[in-house]
């Protein structure tokens, strides 16, 4: 296991020998990692090894079962909601609209806490979530009913929600769920992008050849306790994965890029 310094006042995001439980099983032991910005960081397991209960964790969302979340060096759970959301946006797995909007009134949603109590959006609101529909090639859905989109649509206008949020850490669960494979290039490359200019992004994925390809680190669970974090160059190998996934799994190469397959 790679530990991270204890405590310390540091700006981003920190895990400080972080436990996450499911009732009685304990998924993750002792996590300690500092997120930087700048960076991209894929978080990987295997179905119920903890991967969403981990970022709900880091969103503040539930409690750990030890340790703590750390804030530019503040614990999370002290801090004000409207202050987190300013600092920290979380891009679910699923969502669940209880009321039928438009595209550009759900992304709307995402300017809430830069808005004072009972303040409306502005021109500069609207301009910001048409903004962020663009940057997810839905420009022209604005006026569309979130009901009449395809599940693919409605997880970009998710993620443009995110983006005109506009917070400095993101944290995305399966980001690329219900999206085909051009789209699933198009957002991870949008959020390469955003890390690229100083953005921090963690992020759970499936698929271990676009974590390869898009993020800095990995962070794998085992489900048990275990964990490993390192760059992805060394944490991701057919031997790691293999042990990580309990199914033999191939490292291919084609074009400079590493491809991972069952064998």
């Amino acid at each position: 296991m790679n530990r991270a310094p204890q405590r310390a006042a540091q700006q981003g995001l920190a895990a400080v020998s972080l436990r996450v439980c499911a009732g009685a099983r304990e998924l993750v032991r002792d996590l300690s990692v500092q997120f930087t910005a700048g960076e991209v960081v894929a978080i990987l397991g295997r179905n119920g090894s903890g991967k969403t209960l981990t970022l709900h964790t880091l969103a503040g969302l539930r409690a750990a079962a030890g340790g703590e979340v750390l804030l530019d060096g503040a614990p999370l759970l002290q801090l004000k909601r409207r202050s987190v959301a300013l600092r920290l946006g979380l891009l679910p797995q699923d969502l669940e609209d209880a009321f039928v909007s438009t595209a550009l009134e759900t992304v709307l949603i995402g300017r809430h806490p830069h808005l004072a109590l009972w303040q409306w959006e502005t021109a500069e609101d609207e301009r910001l979530a048409r903004e962020a529909l663009a940057a997810v090639d839905m420009r022209d859905f604005a006026l569309r009913r979130t009901d009449t989109l395809s599940g693919g649509e409605q997880r970009r206008v998710a993620v443009a929600a995110l983006l005109a949020q506009q917070p400095g850490i993101f944290l995305l669960d399966e980001p690329t769920n219900h999206l085909d494979p051009h789209h699933q290039l198009a957002v991870l490359g949008l959020f390469r992008a955003l890390a690229d200019q100083g953005r921090t992004v963690v992020t759970t994925l499936h698929d271990p050849t676009l974590a390869a390809r898009f993020a800095d680190r990995a962070l794998l669970l085992f489900g048990d306790g275990r964990w490993a974090l390192g760059p992805v160059g060394s944490a991701l190998t057919a031997a790691t994965l293999s042990e990580l996934y309990l199914a033999p799994m191939i490292e291919l190469g084609r074009e400079g890029r590493r491809v991972f397959v069952s064998a």
